[in-house]
């Protein structure tokens, strides 16, 4: 019988299909790892570090919402959703200038990375227009660029790359099995699809999480290992600390031990050795010594400016003081670094 040849094609799986399938973090190797003693979970989250970054080095993030108020999503956690009273009232797009005003100013006191993020379940393709101006806009200022702009459809990824987008943000917020208590409105998979569109546009992947929300030890394992499983994992991974707003599902819930904060960075800088960790919301309320730790422990950007959409954040005098205290250092933009090395 003469000898056939076989051609391979390559099949393409779903993204939540490659998340479980790939499994380099086991949820249970990550339970692991948060039950360590907090010393020698301290030790070896330092020891990944600073093979791959230097240890006092900080990124400074701005965070800029660029369309406020009346998400038709159900998120307990969020103060824009229309359905909840929490004072925050439905606001148009932002004006080109005012956000670039806003870039400028941001980049003034020291962001390398502008991230704009609007109240959609996901942009209409009449909105991206003046999102693509606004990411052409923050390029040109010689920022990076990010958006959250919700779920995506076919195509949009696409758009948001040709205009320049370094990143995209769309955070898992929890583990599986406990989302569907936070979230109604969208699934699990929705979240998958927007970051595998995201990935195949070419655009950098910005994931992450809420913690404080009544989950579970298990749980905050099951949501690193869902993000550390993504393949590649995420260049940037903020852990987000639960800020309670009055009027939205998850006001009044015990606040979560601040150590168990620390570990969760301990867990994603171990688990997501060259990411950026990020510490997002809820810093004003952690104090200094709980940041000095988040830091030792691998975080190494922060969110950097007054408020971070519609919450509170540390003022950049505060800030500055801080990593003053702390002797760390600000990264630089690569054309500040030309620009240093030029003069």
């Amino acid at each position: 019988m003469p000898s056939q040849a076989i051609t391979f094609h390559e099949i393409r799986t779903p993204a939540a299909a490659r998340v479980a399938a790939a499994q380099a973090w086991p949820e249970e190797r990550v339970l692991e790892l948060f039950n360590l003693p907090f010393n020698e979970l301290m030790f070896r989250a330092q020891q990944v570090h600073r093979e791959h970054f230097d240890p006092q080095e900080v990124e400074l993030a701005t965070l800029l919402s660029i369309k406020t108020g009346g998400c038709p999503e159900d998120c307990g956690y969020c103060p824009q959703a229309a359905r909840y009273d929490t004072g925050v009232t439905a606001q148009k797009l932002l004006e080109l200038e005012t956000v670039l005003e806003a870039a400028r100013a941001a980049k003034a006191h020291g962001a390398t990375r502008f991230c704009m993020g609007a109240a959609w379940r996901g942009p209409k393709d009449r909105d991206l227009d003046h999102v693509e101006a606004m990411v052409r806009g923050v390029k040109e200022l010689g920022l990076e660029a990010c958006a959250t702009l919700g779920m995506l459809e076919d195509g949009q990824a696409e758009r948001l790359a040709a205009a320049g987008l370094d990143y995209y943000n769309h955070n898992l917020d929890t583990a599986p099995e406990f989302y569907n208590d936070i979230i109604t409105t969208r699934n699990y998979e929705n979240r998958l699809d927007t970051l595998d569109k995201v990935r195949n546009a070419g655009i950098k992947v910005c994931c992450g999480g809420i913690v404080g929300m009544g989950e579970s030890r298990k749980q905050r394992a099951g949501l690193i290992a869902q993000v550390a499983n993504l393949d590649p994992y995420p260049e940037s991974v903020p852990i987000n600390h639960l800020v309670q707003v009055e009027g939205t599902p998850l006001h009044g819930l015990d606040p979560l031990d601040p150590l168990e904060f620390v570990r969760t960075i301990a867990v994603a800088r171990i688990t997501m050795p060259k990411a950026r960790v990020r510490l997002s919301a809820g810093r004003r309320e952690m104090g200094e010594a709980v940041q000095a730790m988040c830091f030792q422990a691998g975080a190494n950007s922060i969110f950097y400016g007054d408020k971070l959409l519609t919450t509170g954040n540390p003022d950049a005098d505060a800030d500055m003081a801080l990593l003053n205290k702390l002797g760390m250092k600000i990264k630089h933009t690569q054309v500040d670094a030309k620009l240093a090395v030029n003069e």
